[in-house]
């Protein structure tokens, strides 16, 4: 049975861990070529490593996404190198915590240079690749998905700037979902509540802590959950656009 994803090229952002590293197994054990692309190189190739071992395709495009120079140059190589591009996964993020009066500056620039901007420069780049792949594509459609949050939902005490980041890369693809109606780009976002991720090692210790009383009772999603939430959008026939999922551990209140 040819697979559901077979001719397909994806790149995924922030591959090195976490959901990223599980989108992109999921993706290639799909039938998908997968180009990896994060700042740690040596975790991205042990991940290719895995691919190939298991019969996929899978390149490595080392970038910071918060360089609009070095994505555009990312994602260019992975197009020469694999051919097209038919998926992206905005995927690359942080995660800050503290209180407006509170929290030191450089983290929110942080926040929004990654959040924010890791989305917007590596949508610029690839869009017109998915537009391409798209018009000759035997699938019919290209996909653009975003990991978000539930903080792009519902904003809590300590998650100010955080959620804004959220906040704004739904409006974000919201808008490039109407602006590429008609060229047969899906454009989806997945929301996931609280995921088993290192993303909650850099938090600073007093946020951390805090996230662990709230979290103690909570079974909390795993990776290849969020995982299994983007391979549904992008394998859905070309007459279904899913443009937004909420998944939250089942005991998550927020």
């Amino acid at each position: 049975m040819t697979p559901l994803l077979a001719h397909t090229v994806a790149l995924v952002t922030g591959a090195s861990s976490g959901i990223g590293a599980a989108t992109a197994k999921a993706l290639a054990a799909h039938g998908a070529a997968v180009a990896l692309l994060a700042r740690r190189a040596e975790r991205l190739r042990d991940l290719q490593t895995h691919i190939e071992s298991e019969g996929g395709t899978a390149l490595v495009v080392p970038a910071d996404v918060t360089d609009a120079g070095q994505v555009s140059a990312a994602v260019q190589h992975a197009v020469a190198e694999l051919g097209r591009l038919d998926i992206v996964v905005n995927n690359a993020g942080l995660m800050r915590m503290g209180l407006a009066t509170e929290a030191p500056l450089q983290e929110w620039d942080e926040l929004v240079s990654v959040n924010v901007n890791g989305v917007l420069y590596v949508t610029r780049a690839a869009l017109p690749h998915l537009v391409a792949a798209a018009a000759n594509s035997p699938r019919g459609v290209a996909d653009l998905v975003t990991i978000s949050s539930t903080a792009g939902w519902v904003a809590r005490p300590g998650t100010a700037v955080y959620s804004l980041t959220k906040f704004g890369v739904n409006a974000f693809s919201e808008a490039i979902r109407q602006e590429v109606l008609g060229k047969r780009v899906r454009v989806g976002i997945v929301g996931p509540g609280t995921v088993d991720t290192e993303i909650f090692d850099h938090l600073a210790e007093s946020s951390r802590q805090a996230v662990e009383r709230q979290t103690a009772d909570m079974t909390k999603l795993r990776p290849e959950d969020i995982a299994d939430a983007v391979l549904y959008m992008v394998t859905r026939d070309r007459r279904v656009a899913i443009n937004q999922m909420l998944v939250r551990a089942a005991e998550q209140t927020w």
